[in-house]
């Protein structure tokens, strides 16, 4: 890309490395130079929350709006109905109107953390607003018509899927001509001039600039960030035990934490640049530390990242319990911490939810099992009663929670 950026928001996002490709990457910065510009991005409601793999997208919002601009967070109420075959190998679970809704409630709080919504500085939508409503017949002559089913095989994210000899439902293949249509209503409502999302999602951000040019001529913009993974080719979002979910009920703050600060020494500079506000010679000094010196900078990732989802006390709290882990680790042992949401005590549990809930054990019966059996010891004293209530009086500040000789861990409320 030889066009250097004058916009703050296209530097930024240049500099820091949030860029994969652009539609017209001179005019868009001409545009937001002129600004303000209104962008969105899209979330289907697929899951009860995001997760890290979703974070990049969210950081791009959050700077598009430090910028001076106006960003959309739009739900997919009505696309999640269908759901995006994009590089998938089998068609999404169906969900009812009542799981999505639940889905959207979960994410939602988690927009509010890094956007500023008030006034209408930001705009939260949904797209069963306008795709719910749609009559068929009329959306085929005015919009299905623009679009050849020829060039739409040919997009990577389906091609990839049939030349694997997979199905492609007729559901699915529709997923892209609504989402197309999404950023023609967003356009015509809102102004909205631009969207972004990652690299795989391309094909359904030009159709919509395509589809937009062709009923109302107008120009609009696309922008892709890179899809995201770690030194060692792990895709971001994921680990050993299954995904990193932004919503604290989902993984706690703690764990969370702790995701950043076991992130390898090569990865360290670079998602300093993109997960945090550092300045840029700040985050390449740090990222530049060698030996001992580089775990206080995968601390500061830590709780730069933990702080800006779910509060700086949160992060010091966790950086806390990690130091005291370490400590008492240093015994011998396996001895990790699992936080126990404040909620749950408020409602009051047993000691087998509280056991499965923080991840000692897998299930319920798991739980009784090594009950029955005499393998559980809290603060060194074995309890065999599964119905024994479990209080913020029994926690205190930390409670051992031992699994026969060797996996130890303290349970923390958070």
């Amino acid at each position: 890309m030889t066009y250097s950026p004058k916009s703050d928001f296209l530097q930024i996002m240049s500099e820091r490395g949030y860029i994969a490709d652009c539609t017209d990457y001179e005019n868009l910065d001409k545009a937001l130079l002129a600004g303000p510009v209104t962008a969105y991005i899209g979330y289907d409601a697929t899951a009860a929350s995001l997760h890290v793999g979703h974070l990049l997208n969210i950081m791009m919002l959050r700077w598009f709006q430090k910028t001076g601009n106006r960003p959309i967070t739009l739900m997919g109420g009505g696309t999640t109905k269908v759901g995006d075959p994009s590089f998938r190998s089998d068609e999404r679970p169906l969900l009812d109107q009542q799981a999505i809704q639940s889905n959207i409630d979960g994410m939602q709080a988690v927009f509010s953390r890094y956007l500023d919504y008030k006034d209408g500085a930001a705009l939260m939508l949904n797209n069963a607003e306008w795709l719910d409503h749609l009559n068929y017949l009329e959306f085929l002559r005015d919009i299905g018509r623009h679009f050849s089913v020829n060039r739409m095989l040919s997009f990577e994210s389906v091609k990839s899927r049939l030349d694997r000899e997979q199905s492609l439902s007729f559901l699915e293949f529709n997923y892209m001509i609504l989402q197309a249509y999404d950023f023609l209503e967003l356009h015509r409502r809102y102004g909205c001039q631009l969207q972004m999302g990652g690299s795989d999602q391309w094909g359904n951000i030009v159709n919509g600039i395509d589809l937009t040019r062709r009923v109302d001529d107008a120009t609009i913009w696309g922008l892709t960030s890179p899809l995201m993974t770690t030194s060692d080719g792990r895709k971001m979002g994921k680990s050993q035990g299954g995904a990193i979910w932004l919503n604290g009920a989902m993984l706690s703050p703690y764990d969370f934490w702790q995701f950043w600060r076991n992130m390898a020494d090569a990865d360290v500079g670079r998602f300093l640049r993109l997960y945090t506000e550092l300045p840029l010679d700040e985050c390449a000094r740090l990222g530049a530390l060698q030996g001992s010196e580089i775990n206080e900078a995968k601390i500061l990732l830590a709780n730069e990242v933990t702080t800006l989802l779910h509060g700086a006390e949160a992060a010091a709290s966790a950086e806390a319990t990690a130091r005291e882990v370490f400590e008492q680790g240093g015994a011998g042992g396996d001895l990790e911490v699992a936080i126990l949401a404040a909620d749950a005590l408020t409602q009051g549990i047993s000691l087998v939810q509280m056991l499965v809930q923080t991840g000692i054990t897998s299930s319920g019966k798991e739980a009784k099992r090594l009950l029955a059996e005499g393998g559980l010891r809290l603060n060194n004293e074995v309890v065999r009663d599964p119905q024994t209530p479990v209080n913020a009086e029994l926690i205190g500040e930390g409670l051992k929670v031992s699994v026969g000789k060797k996996k130890h861990r303290i349970v923390k409320i958070g």
